[in-house]
């Protein structure tokens, strides 16, 4: 069964067409949201050649596809309408905080993760190459390579308003301009000038002389942007609901762009940038009680997150850190867990019979030493709890041993084995050990704690409950 005859058979099993709200994706999952749940053939869906896993997480439908998400995306998407309107469940109940942030951050984060984790892997080897002293600091070399790995970074507002204006059905041309409008110079280098304490440097300029608007630096910020353009989605519906057709043309765009970039300056922008600091500043909480507890904790969360869809809550804390402190030190311990995922899949390798299952299972710990580990957790590391225990173990200690020696990053990368030449400087060496402790590990751990040798194909994949 091809992916397009597959594609036909998931929207059957989901309900059909009519019982799909909205569909999106992320590095390796279709994610849904729908109209009713009780339609879905879970069990049919997981029996599908290709599909990974399927479950229901934060109000969202996942199905696990793997690398090749994207494919299955395109192929799913001319089938449905996902700017169409449907009607809501009778007696539905409205989505919690939590899983209305998480629908956002994998909504908007997931179709701009390819932008992001190819710049910040050039970033990565390029920090690499500078610590080698393959290539000088100061060449021309190093500017060009720069500003290929570091504008997506700067320029972030931009992909983020692109990506928000399509999962909050409103145009994507009014949201970069709303974007554009945090991202002009002006306000920039006010910022700029601020942060300097140059003379005549304000932190406030005013509209109107009435009218407060902060002054910040909303390069490479995350959750103004991702809020301005939730408002935008309001503004605009409002605005056109109102406006004359005869003017709709014209005047519609114009008052909504006005009131939307003036509510993201005023109400918005500040805001995000307060709690995206309100969020770094409760991580940093946990490396205030202990740089080790920190890594404990958000050690042992990890493959959980990941395996629950909640993983991307992470990210915007890790680009408000990069932003704020110009380093990170929650993404080596995301790298940590991948590692000890990888780990602990190679021992289930060794533990398989068959030629075709043993396929299956290096290509999923491959996959999670280059950073997917998607495939590893529900097309493996579900089915033996055990391996799984071994792999959070493993995670949790590497990442406390690694933040007990202040490793950090200083620029985002993809948690991959291909990472390591970003970490070259001070830090390398326990970068490294933490790694070693992470493979080493979980491998061993599972070796020692999974005994009995697999008899059912690798293809097959339990509840990712279990």
């Amino acid at each position: 069964m091809g992916i397009t005859a597959t594609s036909q058979k998931i929207i059957e099993l989901v309900g059909g067409a009519g019982n799909i709200n909205k569909v999106w994706h992320c590095m390796t999952r279709l994610r849904f949201d729908l109209v009713d749940k009780s339609k879905i053939r879970q069990a049919d869906i997981k029996a599908l050649p290709g599909v990974l896993g399927a479950q229901i997480q934060s109000d969202q439908f996942q199905i696990i596809i793997g690398p090749k998400v994207n494919e299955w995306y395109q192929a799913i998407l001319p089938q449905v309408s996902p700017d169409a309107d449907r009607p809501a469940a009778a007696g539905k109940a409205r989505k919690g905080l939590i899983s209305l942030f998480m629908d956002t951050v994998s909504g908007v984060f997931g179709p701009i993760v390819p932008a992001i984790a190819g710049a910040g892997m050039i970033k990565g080897l390029l920090a690499g190459l500078i610590a080698l002293k393959v290539i000088s600091a100061s060449s021309d070399t190093v500017v060009v390579i720069d500003l290929i790995a570091s504008g997506v970074f700067y320029f972030l507002p931009f992909f983020l308003a692109i990506s928000a204006a399509k999962m909050f059905k409103t145009n994507e041309y009014l949201a970069a301009a709303v974007a554009a409008c945090l991202m002009y110079p002006s306000l920039i280098d006010a910022a700029k000038a601020l942060a300097s304490h140059a003379p005549g440097a304000v932190d406030t300029i005013y509209f109107f002389n009435v009218v407060p608007v902060s002054v910040f630096n909303y390069a490479s910020s995350v959750i103004p942007i991702i809020f301005s353009v939730l408002a935008l989605s309001y503004i605009h519906r409002w605005v056109d609901r109102f406006m004359p057709d005869v003017l709709k043309t014209v005047f519609t765009p114009t008052l909504t762009l006005f009131i939307a970039a003036l509510v993201a300056l005023v109400v918005i922008g500040p805001m995000g940038i307060w709690l995206g600091k309100l969020l770094a500043w409760f991580i940093e909480g946990l490396f205030g009680i202990s740089a080790s507890f920190a890594g404990l904790v958000v050690g042992a969360i990890r493959p959980v997150a990941i395996l629950t869809g909640m993983h991307h809550a992470m990210t915007p804390i890790a680009l408000q850190n990069f932003t704020d402190r110009g380093y990170d030190m929650l993404m080596p311990m995301m790298f940590m867990a991948n590692m000890a995922i990888a780990g602990a899949t190679f021992a289930i390798w060794l533990h398989c019979k068959t030629r075709q299952e043993k396929s299956v299972v290096l290509s999923a710990a491959i996959s999670a030493l280059l950073g997917i580990t998607e495939p590893a957790l529900f097309g493996v590391l579900t089915r033996y709890k055990k391996a799984f225990i071994a792999a959070t173990i493993a995670s949790s200690l590497a990442s406390a041993f690694i933040a007990f020696f202040g490793v950090r990053l200083y620029g985002y990368i993809l948690s991959s084995i291909f990472s390591l030449p970003a970490y070259i400087g001070p830090y390398f060496v326990f970068a490294l050990m933490g790694v070693a402790i992470a493979l080493v590990l979980s491998f061993t751990l599972t070796m020692l704690l999974v005994r009995n040798k697999p008899s059912e194909s690798a293809e097959q994949v339990v509840e990712s409950e279990a």
